[in-house]
């Protein structure tokens, strides 16, 4: 008798832990428990910890309730401005309630791909390509927009939307390039023009304050010459002109003066000559009166009879 009944306990109570261990469920800190009790939605959503489902008759489902990052395959489209382009992205969604996330949708996951990728075609088909380039945030923002709209409904939530690359044609990035080099070619320019003209009118303010002091043309000219001078693999040509010569007569009156005293007061020397010019230039002496050659005498001429 107490044999069967020892039996009989031991029996219970392993037939209890069997139960226990069937029955016992864990979920962890991130996870949520959605009980079907029969094929029916049953309570309310288990929360983490230790809980008791009844075995074959419910059914527990783990729903991960972290953020989830998803790639975007990358997707080909045209552009509002006719340029066909490449573009991929990346989604973070989460699960903000776990019943709806499993009983609304087949797999929450794939719908919000499929949604991503549909989404994505629209928006390059309403963008051109300047914005794809340089105004993502607005696209981003509104691709957020057109995912979240249904995933509500899910029971998941889009906590963000990032347009990763945007891959063009060769063709369009040369075009691009030359419109480039063309803009920055014609900044260039603009900017050398500029420093022209502002370099032109420094230079009538110049013109104007050394016409006034001549000698600063001078000076200016002489520092130039020692500026190009300092080169050793150059040949300076310098002009001489006739400006600086009166310059240093003006700077220097009284030496000018002294020379030009001695040179009047000095006879003037005839220069010599040679002797043929000499004695074809002097004139022919006349000779006295009484020194004048005698005339030779005729003969006498006899009287006629």
């Amino acid at each position: 008798m107490v044999e069967e009944l020892v039996t009989a306990i031991a029996a219970a109570a392993s037939g209890c832990a069997v139960y226990a261990m069937a029955a016992a469920r864990v979920i962890k800190q991130y996870e949520r428990g959605v009980v079907f009790r029969l094929g029916r939605l049953r309570g309310s959503v288990r929360g983490p910890g230790f809980t008791l489902i009844v075995p074959i008759i419910d059914r527990l489902h783990k729903i991960n309730m972290q953020i989830v990052t998803m790639p975007v395959p990358a997707q080909d489209g045209i552009t509002r401005d006719n340029v066909t382009v490449r573009v991929d992205a990346v989604i973070y969604f989460k699960v903000v309630d776990a019943a709806d996330a499993l009983v609304r949708v087949e797999d929450y996951r794939f719908a919000v791909s499929q949604m991503a990728q549909t989404s994505l075609r629209s928006i390059i088909g309403k963008s051109d390509l300047d914005d794809l380039l340089s105004n993502r945030e607005k696209l981003n923002q509104g691709l957020e927009l057109m995912i979240d709209s249904p995933a509500i409904g899910w029971g998941v939530q889009i906590d963000r939307v990032e347009i990763k690359d945007v891959s063009l044609p060769e063709t369009m990035k040369r075009s691009m390039a030359r419109q480039a080099e063309a803009d920055r070619e014609r900044r260039a320019r603009v900017i050398n023009a500029d420093a022209e003209l502002q370099a032109s009118k420094k230079l009538a303010e110049a013109a104007g304050v050394m016409s006034e002091q001549p000698a600063a043309l001078q000076l200016r000219l002489l520092q130039t010459v020692v500026a190009v001078a300092a080169e050793k693999n150059s040949t300076l040509v310098l002009p001489f002109p006739v400006e600086l010569l009166r310059f240093l007569e003006r700077a220097a009156p009284q030496p000018a003066a002294e020379s030009s005293a001695k040179s009047k007061s000095k006879p003037v020397e005839a220069s010599p000559q040679p002797a043929e010019l000499s004695e074809l230039s002097e004139p022919p002496e006349l000779s006295e009166p009484s020194e004048r050659s005698e005339e030779p005498e005729l003969p006498a001429v006899p009287p006629a009879a």
